[in-house]
């Protein structure tokens, strides 16, 4: 059994995305060169194969930097025009600047408005038949969930949260009243089949493993279901999937049973070339921080009045301490009351601190730690001794995230804001271990890609 409506998930709106940009922009291109008397892009060159392919690397990687592929961005319009602006302006940069594989600058440099404004007006009008049709609610993911009262809230902001889901029906054992967008059904009176075939179900997902929740009848309608193609998984691997981060109940006495390390925590080709990349890029780091200091030192003695540096206890790998070196970006004894976490608009914080930690220069002196081998480029954030006996206290297998070398960038640091709280600790804990389960280089670069996009759009503490 199949449901009559069609939607897209979240990868296949990915995927549209980039190929309609690629397909928008090369045909853009066409249209300018063929009625327009562009010659800059002359697709009779034999070069142009390579000229397009070319275009297209820029154009993906870029998009990628400055957010067009981020299903938030993509469906707000002036998110979209903000991205698109600010990925064309580089992609041009680069493209015209970039010999041999691309073409020759024209004579006229008119031509390379017209260069520039077609990329942007192709992207553009991708993004607004996006938003105007594949965005639209039709084509959104039906589900319908059964979970028991005590789990309903939490999920279905989780499931929602995603704007390529929408929970249309839930069966409980809350006493709830049905609303405009979703149907709230008795688990006692739940007829599967009758609510699959009436809500359009793309996907069943279940949040509990009581076998006194799933009684026997409901668990025959679901055999029955499956058995006619409908997809259903637990609420734990949706979560997972969908949030990238690790659901809290797998977190258990048996946890073994269902949290298991990356297998690249093994692979010595893949840790030695991690190593390689850390001692590479911590040299370039630390040339940038040699050339950084003087610009620093006179913002510090203007606006900080203190210290340049300042070194802090952490915990790294296997809970082994060290110093982590960092610019100074609080006032003289800014903790003379004991160790607390920083908060948003933090008064400790000085105007010339609040620049440095915006962009994220305060963490430069870090790459002497990267050298030294006490962190890596990529890896969950050190914390300090205080607040993780703290933590280890309050979260269960916090320690956890201690089995690989911290990093100056991580998952948790891409994917949620600077934690305040040891509630914020808790989610994030959710997605440094979902890194140490999945680590891989791709995963490490896609950290280091969202890594650029917050600082460019200066989304540091």
């Amino acid at each position: 059994m199949h449901t009559d409506n069609f939607y897209f998930n979240i990868s296949e709106r990915r995927l549209y995305l980039r190929a309609l940009d690629i397909g928008f922009t090369v045909l853009g291109l066409y249209v300018l060169n063929v009625y327009f008397n562009f010659d800059y892009f002359d697709f009779s060159n034999p070069s142009c194969a390579l000229w397009i392919s070319t275009l297209i690397i820029y154009l993906l990687v870029f998009g990628e930097i400055f957010e067009m592929y981020d299903l938030k961005v993509a469906s707000d319009k002036y998110l979209t025009l903000r991205s698109a602006t600010i990925t064309v302006f580089f992609v041009t940069l680069f493209y015209v600047f970039t010999p041999v594989i691309s073409p020759i600058l024209p004579t006229n440099r008119l031509q390379l408005v017209y260069f520039v404004l077609t990329l942007l007006l192709a992207i553009f009008l991708n993004r607004l038949f996006y938003i105007l049709l594949i965005f639209s609610p039709r084509f959104l993911k039906n589900i319908l969930l059964i979970a028991e009262e005590s789990q309903l809230e939490g999920l279905v902001a989780a499931i929602q949260n995603k704007s390529a889901n929408r929970i249309v029906a839930v069966v409980s054992n809350a006493v709830m009243a049905s609303n405009d967008k979703i149907n709230f059904i008795a688990i006692s009176d739940a007829n599967l089949e009758e609510i699959v075939k009436k809500e359009g179900i793309n996907e069943i997902v279940i949040s509990s493993n009581n076998f006194q929740f799933i009684t026997p009848k409901l668990n025959n309608q679901l055999i029955l279901l499956f058995e006619k193609g409908i997809a259903i998984r637990s609420a734990d691997n949706f979560i997972e999937e969908e949030t990238h981060r690790i659901s809290e109940t797998k977190l258990t006495t048996d946890f073994y049973n269902h949290f298991t390390f990356s297998k690249s925590h093994q692979n010595n080709l893949y840790l030695a070339f991690r190593r390689i990349v850390d001692i590479i890029f911590s040299l370039i780091g630390i040339a940038f921080f040699f050339l950084l200091i003087p610009f620093v030192f006179v913002g510090n003695l203007f606006a900080n009045k203190g210290k340049l540096l300042y070194t802090q206890k952490r915990i790294g790998k296997r809970g082994k301490k060290f110093r982590i070196i960092k610019f100074r970006t609080m006032v003289a004894n800014a903790e003379e009351n004991g160790a607390e976490w920083a908060q948003k608009n933090d008064s400790r914080v000085t105007a010339f601190g609040r620049i440095l930690r915006k962009t994220r220069l305060d963490e430069i002196p870090q790459f002497i730690n990267v050298l030294k081998d006490e962190m890596s480029l990529i890896g969950p954030r050190p914390e300090r001794p205080e607040f993780v006996k703290l933590l280890e206290n309050e979260i269960p297998f916090y320690a956890i995230r201690h089995v690989v070398k911290p990093g100056l960038t991580g998952w948790a640091q891409v994917m949620y804001p600077y934690a305040h709280t040891v509630d914020d600790q808790h989610k994030k804990l959710m997605y440094d271990l979902y890194y140490i389960k999945e680590r891989n280089l791709l995963m490490d670069f896609k950290i280091i890609i969202k890594t650029i996009s917050t600082i460019l759009f200066f989304r540091g503490t």
